[in-house]
């Protein structure tokens, strides 16, 4: 993956690089202390991720990343933790807060790669994602899932709920050795693939499978000690269906 840098501190500049250099498949084309200075990179060559931090004096990084036409995945740094909402309103892959201990480094840069990986194989010609995400067709009590491992079946007992990430779903199911699964696909196009008697949009990024709900607690479901958010649009109909 071909990524560059952006902080206006030389030391956390050069700790950023060398942190990417030590992951085999991270490709660092440039690194820039002004923003100004990157976006001339951005529209010249390809850049699949983007290290940004948000402090600068400038233009800040919340700022930058919105004035980008194309949107490279991205992932912010900062000393502060109060910019977190605005950067995964943002649909950032991550937010990280300075200092940045390297093991959560990676955490973040496997998160974008697994994404980079999903991008990558949604540009097959043979695939159709306006309409059913690459899938293979629905069969009786269960649906195929296209990710990074090729096509999963998945029955619908099995699903709990699915969280929205941007142009991705992440599936929380049984099974799967508990690992959530990552697919390229919109909440319409899932929503159109269940059953709608047993799952449920909840909130704008959240889908939940109604057998599995533990408690609800005002504006919240608990599912396996998960608390989901239920938005204000949604409410009424949620709690109508389940007798609330």
């Amino acid at each position: 993956m071909r990524c560059i840098i952006v902080d206006d501190e030389p030391l956390a500049l050069n700790i950023m690089k060398s942190y990417c250099e030590d992951i085999g498949y991270l490709e660092v084309i440039g690194t820039f202390t002004n923003p100004f200075d990157a976006t001339g990179l951005l529209m010249e060559q390809k850049v699949d991720l983007v290290f940004s931090d948000i402090e600068m004096p400038q233009i800040n990084g919340l700022e930058f990343i919105k004035t980008l036409d194309r949107k490279p995945l991205f992932v912010f740094t900062t000393a502060y933790q109060k910019y977190a909402l605005d950067g995964f309103d943002l649909n950032a892959v991550d937010y990280l807060v300075k200092p940045i201990p390297f093991e959560r480094f990676v955490k973040a840069v496997n998160r974008a790669k697994e994404m980079y990986t999903l991008k990558q194989a949604a540009k097959g010609p043979t695939e159709n994602i306006t309409s059913a995400g690459g899938d293979l067709p629905i069969k009786d009590g269960f649906i195929f899932i296209k990710s990074e491992y090729g096509n999963i079946k998945l029955e619908f007992d099995d699903i709990k709920y699915i969280q929205g990430l941007k142009d991705y779903l992440k599936i929380h199911s049984k099974g799967n050795s508990n690992k959530p699964i990552l697919t390229l696909m919109s909440f319409r196009v899932m929503e159109a693939k269940l059953p709608s008697n047993q799952f449920f949009r909840v909130h704008r990024s959240f889908m939940v499978n109604i057998n599995y709900i533990d408690a609800v607690q005002r504006s919240k479901i608990i599912i396996d000690d998960i608390r989901i958010p239920i938005g204000d649009s949604y409410k009424a109909n949620f709690m109508k269906r389940v007798g609330l």
